[in-house]
């Protein structure tokens, strides 16, 4: 099987974000998908950003245009949100963002009715149907096929910094997990989901693909559901490895962190170097770690199995990559890396506001309802850093 992968700008940037919509006086999921999406969808088609479904009816996706900068596609992503938001506000619907929601349970949502979700839940029943997930998808072109494959094995190695600085679903269905990020582990429970497999060559990812769909296991490439996965139609990296970023500040941070990283590995492979790796174990490892205990996950970060504090090896990789950043000019958004870290992720947010209110998940989600409404926007949050 021949698998083109498409042309695309180098380090160009994607973004894809999956919202919840809720009541906002119960913070119960509202199944209200499908009333608005003909209207946003019709009002949006001229627009560099979409507005679409997603498998569950309580759920909209936004994605960005392909933005020469992280901040031209946050951009398109707060642009969307408005447009949303003209729908929403006037229903009484509220918007949030977490990779799970606090209290809702599988059995009481709706899912769209399109042909490709109703098969996956035929084919993964229980699990499918308990696919309450909500995360970001960060998209980076890259100049040459050759690279792809390089990059996402090098990519691996950061895995567990990603999935911790984007760590919010401590909760699920109505009990703490004692997870930061329950979602990792729920979601690679789909067939084709969870770590890429270590593949070295374009030759072997279109080998695995003519295998899987030969085998009846996916119709395209579009089921591949690894946590970094090449995107072909799009001529990108897509990294699908983090919860729902609870703002857009924090959105901005993490898609500038995989961005730096892609332009790095990608000047490597230019000068003659490979990108550093480690062997798969310690990518498995790492990412369970991540999903335990998120910002206080210690992660092997070489070979040698040399074990790091994730905060610290965080910030000895943004100081690292700043030049690359400057040059990307996403400087000011990969310094809220450091605000993340000094701040705290969102599982940790909500794990406080649990505590303070006596475990009474629904004052969870009105604060993530809060946070996604009232947190800064992006322009807002680099104005308040420039003074």
């Amino acid at each position: 099987m021949t698998v083109p992968f498409a042309t695309s700008a180098r380090s160009s940037v994607g973004l894809e974000w999956e919202l919840m919509l809720a009541d906002p006086e119960t913070g119960d999921l509202a199944p209200r998908a499908p009333e608005l999406l003909p209207e946003l969808e019709e009002r949006t088609r001229h627009e560099r950003y979409t507005v679409t479904g997603e498998l569950l009816t309580n759920t909209v996706e936004v994605t960005s245009g392909v933005g020469d900068t992280v901040a031209a596609a946050v951009d398109d992503i707060a642009d969307a949100i408005a447009q949303v938001r003209t729908l929403t506000d006037p229903r009484g619907i509220e918007l949030l963002c977490a990779g799970s929601h606090p209290f809702a349970q599988w059995y009481d949502q709706q899912v769209t009715d399109k042909t490709r979700y109703h098969n996956l839940i035929e084919r993964t029943q229980w699990w499918g149907r308990n696919m309450m997930i909500w995360g970001i998808h960060v998209h980076v072109g890259v100049d040459d096929v050759t690279k792809v494959l390089p990059i996402i094995n090098a990519l691996s190695v950061y895995l567990p910094h990603l999935q911790a600085l984007s760590a919010s679903s401590p909760f699920w269905a109505g009990e703490r997990t004692g997870y930061a990020s329950n979602r990792a582990l729920v979601f690679q429970q789909l067939p084709t989901a969870g770590l890429p497999w270590p593949l070295t060559e374009w030759s072997e990812f279109e080998g695995y693909l003519e295998d899987m769909v030969r085998t009846g296991v996916m119709a395209d490439a579009t089921e591949v559901r690894w946590d970094i996965r090449p995107a072909p139609r799009w001529g990108t990296i897509e990294v699908r490895a983090c919860d729902g970023m609870s703002t857009l500040p924090e959105l901005a941070a993490v898609a500038a962190l995989v961005q730096v990283l892609v332009e790095h590995f990608s000047r490597e492979i230019d000068e003659g170097r490979e990108p550093a790796t480690i062997p798969p174990w310690f990518v498995r490892e790492n990412k369970w770690r991540a999903a335990r205990y998120g910002l206080e996950a210690r992660v092997i970060v070489d070979r040698d199995g040399t074990q790091r504090p994730v905060v610290d090896h965080l910030r000895e990789t943004v100081a690292q990559l700043s030049p690359v950043a400057e040059q990307l000019h996403c400087a000011r958004e990969l310094a809220g890396i450091e605000t993340i870290l000094t701040q705290g992720a969102s599982y940790e947010r909500q794990m406080h506001v649990a505590e303070a209110a006596d475990g009474d998940l629904r004052e969870v989600v009105h604060h993530l309802i809060r946070e996604f409404r009232a947190g800064p926007t992006l322009r807002d949050h680099l104005a308040s850093q420039s003074h």
